[in-house]
């Protein structure tokens, strides 16, 4: 192996045991800088879980006092307000160059067009004797999208989730982002939520954030439904709010699995491996192949190309932790260890893409071919790029307008389909000893039938 490649060569039982095996969303690695900075915040030693739960408390007790505070010793940032002023999310959107604006509503064109073709209709069944048997879809009335800030805002993580959110019918979608050293989030974030239309923007982020729009405050609005990726007290505070508020999921740090057999161009794959890696340094990118030669021209290419790329630090980092080279015997076995590793992105780099797909079960979304790559699902493809990760694709489904509707059941028996219907339920009322239930249905029955039953 070149000393230089970050991405090392497994074999498929070793695989299984480190780079493809999953670890429960709760599990936090409490590494010395963060064990030293909690205790910087909180001015003792604390847990994450623990310190969620302080910060989620003092926010719902003491509300915009509590949110100016923690934003304070967490972000170094003093707010009097926290709501962004329209001019300002015009004035982002303005500085933008022409190229980037263009593009932003080129994703929000196609993103919206993807998904008004998802549907979301009720249904009323109506019987001969005037039953009814249906379902209500309504929309939820507010949500929240939390767009991260760090080195590496994400304008298209607004999109994925607004768009969606406003083709279910959303009246109320709002948008909140960490304050920079200069007060406002991202300028590229504000200017993102104006080409959405969106007006509802707050500067305010972390667990304090997660719990404000939780529970509410004198001046931010409680809301039904939280959704967005974050650092890992956003994810635990969502969890802890989740039964107040609705949430999208516990998202884990984003991942990739390509799965490449010998005609796969290895210049490409190393460059999609590399598009993955520099999100995060817990970002995972990862190769599973039939082919040693690819497996090994994947690996220099890594290290070629590495020297051009402006994270390369980050990149080293996550692909020396989490990526990995894996060769099978043969597709079958690639195949298999990917519904395994249920990935998030899974890229089949095969001359059959289309054959393949058909054995696919678990993933978060399937990429076909070497021209369907994951970098362009990320921004203007059409679904949304928020993703199921942790291997929670196996249950889970990507970010869709369902996500932010809610059903609402309908019951309209006619007396006869009541009666017929009854003596079933009275039954079963006896059954589990709930003697109120059968006694409300009985009543019913006598009525209907005159007979004492």
């Amino acid at each position: 192996m070149p000393e230089a490649s970050p991405i090392r060569i497994y074999h498929p039982d070793e695989a299984r045991h480190t780079i493809l095996a999953r670890h429960l969303s709760s599990d936090v690695r409490l590494t010395p800088q963060l064990a030293a900075r909690i205790e910087r915040v909180f001015g003792r030693p604390l847990t994450p879980e623990q310190a969620v739960t302080h910060i989620l408390e003092d926010v719902r007790q003491r509300g915009d006092a509590a949110l100016r505070e923690w934003t304070y010793r967490i972000d170094g940032v003093l707010l009097e307000d926290f709501a962004v002023p329209p001019d300002q999310l015009r004035r982002a959107y303005d500085s933008l160059a022409s190229e980037l604006r263009t593009a932003l509503h080129t994703a929000i064109d196609r993103v919206r067009a993807f998904h008004q073709r998802q549907p979301i209709h009720g249904w009323i069944e109506w019987s001969d004797d005037g039953s009814a048997l249906g379902q209500m879809v309504r929309p939820l009335e507010r949500v929240l999208i939390y767009a991260p800030g760090g080195t590496a805002p994400y304008p298209s993580t607004v999109i994925m989730s607004a768009v969606p959110a406003q083709v279910a019918g959303v009246q109320e979608i709002y948008v909140t982002s960490p304050a920079g050293k200069d007060g406002w989030p991202a300028t590229v974030i504000l200017a993102a939520a104006y080409a959405c239309g969106i007006e509802g923007v707050y500067r305010i982020g972390g667990a304090q954030s997660i719990a404000a729009f939780a529970y509410g405050t004198q001046s931010i609005p409680r809301v039904d439904k939280i959704v967005g990726p974050g650092n890992i007290f956003v994810a635990l505070a969502k969890r802890q709010v989740y039964g107040w508020v609705d949430i999208d999921g516990l998202a884990g740090p984003t991942e990739t699995l390509i799965v490449a057999d010998k005609t796969a161009d290895p210049v490409l794959v190393a460059a999609d491996l590399l598009a993955q890696a520099e999100h995060d340094p817990l970002a995972s990118a990862i190769l599973i192949t039939d082919s040693q030669c690819v497996a090994l021209e994947v690996q220099a290419q890594v290290a070629a190309q590495l020297e051009t790329l402006s994270r390369s630090e980050v990149i080293v980092e996550s692909l020396r932790a989490q990526g990995g080279i894996v060769v099978c015997a043969n597709l079958e076995e690639a195949i298999e260890l990917a519904n395994l590793y249920a990935a998030e992105h899974l890229c089949l780099h095969v001359a059959q893409p289309w054959v393949w797909l058909g054995r696919i079960r678990h993933a978060g979304g399937v990429f076909l071919g070497e021209h369907s790559y994951e970098a362009l699902g990320d921004y203007v493809v059409g679904p949304s790029h928020v993703m199921p990760t942790l291997g929670t694709a196996r249950f889970a489904s990507p970010l869709t307008v369902r996500d932010f509707t809610k059903i609402i059941s309908l019951f309209g028996l006619s007396r006869e389909e009541a009666h017929r219907i009854g003596a079933a339920a009275l039954t079963l009322a006896q059954a589990e000893g709930l003697t109120a239930h059968a006694a409300a249905i009985t009543k019913r029955l006598q009525l209907d039938g005159g007979q004492s039953l």
